[in-house]
């Protein structure tokens, strides 16, 4: 039956999304120290987490886009 009937399969679909939620907020973080430490505001630092809390994937992409530009 495995951990509080979850399973093996369970257990390790808990894990991945424990992992991928990290991996999340390590990258929000990055995003914000690496605006910060470009010089940009921080307004523009909290643009970034923004982006990134709420479209990961392409707000990740379009912050490597700009992040020299501006």
């Amino acid at each position: 039956m495995g951990f509080i009937g979850f399973g093996i399969f369970g257990i390790a679909a808990l894990l991945l999304g424990l992992f991928f939620f990290l991996l999340h907020i390590a990258v929000c973080v990055w995003g914000y120290n690496d605006a910060r430490r470009k010089g940009r505001s921080p307004e523009f630092a909290i643009l970034v987490v923004l982006g990134l809390l709420f479209f990961p994937v392409v707000g990740l992409i379009i912050y490597l886009l700009i992040r020299n530009n501006y």
